[in-house]
Formats: C-alpha cells, structure tokens, sequence
C-alpha cells in the first residue's frame, strides 16, 4: 500500500490521509470543496461541487490516474434538493459514468453542502 498527498488538494482535517494506492486502485478520502490555496469553501452548490471535483482530479493525478478510471464514486450532499445542480456539474468530469451512490445526510464537515470519494484505477 501506499499513501497519496499532494499540496493541490486540501490537507486531512483529521486521523486519515487524502487517498491510498492498494495493488491497482487509489482509493481517496472524501473530498470536500475545500480550495487547498486559501482553505476556503465556495458558495453554492455549483462552485461546491466544482471545487470537489477539482481536489479528485489532483488526487488521482498525483496517483497516476484520471476521471476515466474512475470506476466507483460516493457522494454526499447536504441537501437532496441540490442534486440536480449538482449532477449538471459532476457529469462534466465523470463523463465515464461510474458506478455512484448519492445521499443526503444531515450535516457535512465545515458546513460543505457536498463531498465526493471515489475509487478508481492506477
């Protein structure tokens, strides 16, 4: 195993790391849309979502992976109601289609109306 981090995405805000490589797979933390160079969340879900999808994509980059080998996402929202504007803004990294699961929980780290973890391919 082998543990991923890089300054382009928001440092852990507790006990766990921003991803891990195990065989041929990153599994990565659920990323909030946290912007790793002011440590500020957006507003709305559109930049929230955005901003998630940005801290994936430097994950799986500095892994030696990218959206298309992603087979796998988790999402959360904070709110059901926001789906849709959240979807128009997640298809256009996924384009791929994983395999995804979506839910609304009560409450999400820092405030964040989103967060993103996902599985993907070396």
């Amino acid at each position: 195993m082998k543990v991923i981090k890089t300054k382009n995405a928001p440092e852990a805000i507790g006990p766990y790391s921003q991803a891990y490589i195990s065989n041929s797979f990153i599994f990565t933390s659920g990323q909030l849309p946290i912007n790793p160079d002011t440590g500020l969340i957006p507003d709305g879900i559109a930049n929230q979502t955005e901003q998630s999808c940005k801290n994936i994509g430097e994950i799986l980059k500095t892994a030696g992976s990218d959206f298309s080998k992603v087979i796998k996402t988790t999402c959360f929202l904070a709110e059901i109601s926001d789906f849709n504007e959240f979807n128009k803004v997640y298809a256009s990294y996924f384009v791929s289609k994983p395999a995804r699961s979506c839910f609304s929980v009560k409450d999400l780290p820092k405030g964040a109306l989103c967060e993103i973890e996902c599985i993907a391919e070396i």
